[in-house]
Order: structure tokens, then sequence, then C-alpha cells
């Protein structure tokens, strides 16, 4: 199967984890109501893995109808603690509340891919990596914080795991691209095997 890539996703970072793999692909944002489709799978007991399994196909299937021909890229992330899925912190204050609450903890990050080509799902992949945050107290928080700005509220733990915010951590155990969001190592297994990219 020789066709186009598109990536479901209006992410910077995701964007770039592909540019830099040498990928060629186009990107289009899905027009996906993530909490809206959250709520009924969260209220029925889904884990925070089948969530980002569920948001990454809407999205994927969202920019399929545009892209008829082509192998489109879903990808979405959850993390979470215990029973609790975390969202993008809405405010500063907010993104202190989160960071305090995983403080001496251990989080996971789910990052889920499905790929869709002619309406019809071929594959569906998460990876999770097990983020320890080491122990914080809010006045070290207010100064992180401070530093880093408006980037905290652009992730869903109020961090960024390649900038200022590896000095939150004491252990991670995980792939580094499922940090970032995308599991590159099996996407792009999968896309050689679909004869998608040059294998």
């Amino acid at each position: 199967m020789t066709s186009s890539l598109v990536l479901a996703s209006a992410s910077p970072f995701r964007r770039a984890l592909l540019e830099n793999a040498g990928l060629t692909f186009d990107a289009r944002a899905a027009e996906v109501d993530e909490r809206a489709l959250e709520r009924p799978l969260e209220q029925s007991g889904a884990s925070p893995a089948d969530v980002a399994l569920a948001l990454a196909e809407a999205k994927a299937r969202d920019v399929a109808r545009h892209f008829p021909g082509a192998i489109v890229i879903g990808s979405d992330q959850t993390m979470s603690l215990g029973p609790r899925v975390y969202h993008k912190p809405r405010d500063m204050a907010e993104a202190a509340d989160h960071l305090l609450s995983l403080s001496g903890k251990t989080h996971s990050l789910n990052s889920a891919i499905v790929l869709v080509h002619a309406g019809e799902v071929l594959w569906r992949h998460v990876s999770t990596a097990h983020m320890t945050v080491r122990p914080l107290s809010r006045d070290f928080v207010g100064r992180h914080l401070n530093r880093v700005g408006a980037k905290a509220l652009a992730s869903v733990g109020a961090y960024q795991l390649e900038g200022e915010g590896i000095q939150l951590f004491e252990k991670i155990e995980g792939d580094y691209f499922t940090i970032l969001g995308l599991p590159m190592l099996p996407l792009l297994s999968k896309l050689r095997e679909l004869g998608s990219i040059d294998a």
C-alpha cells in the first residue's frame, strides 16, 4: 500500500517529530470535541489508555473524510494518576495545582496512535510511560512556573520534559517519544510494513 500520509493534528511537537524522521506528509487539525467524547468514556469506566485510543481514532476519522486516499495518523495522549485523568491547565493556578498533586508520586502518560485509510482502521497502538515526580514545595512550583510562563499551559501535566520540566522528575520509565505524545518507533515500523515509507 503506497498512500500519502496525513497527520490529524495541529501540534507543532508531533509535526516536528515526523519532519525530523524525514517523512513527507500533510497536516490538518481534527475538529473533534475531546471533552464531549471523553465524558461518557470516563463515566463507563474506560481506562485512560482506552480514552487515548478513542480520541486518536476520532481525530483520524474526522480528518480522513477530507483525504480519502491517504493514510491518516490520529494521535492523542492522556495523563493519569490513579483514577484521576488530567487535562491541560486552564490557568497558572491550575498548573500549580497539577504539579503539587503530582509531587512525590508516579503518574502515567498514555500515548495512542490510530491509522485510518478509506474509512477503515488499519492499526491501533498505545504506549505508556511512567513518570515519577520528585517531592516539590509550593515555593519551588511557584518559582518554576514563573520561569516557564505560559508554556506550562500547553501540556496536560503543566510541564515540558524537553525543557525545564526535566527538573521536576526523579525517575522516568518509558520511551521518550511516548512522553512527547507520538510513539515513533512502533509508528515507523507499521508504516514500513504498510509500504508507506521506505523500508
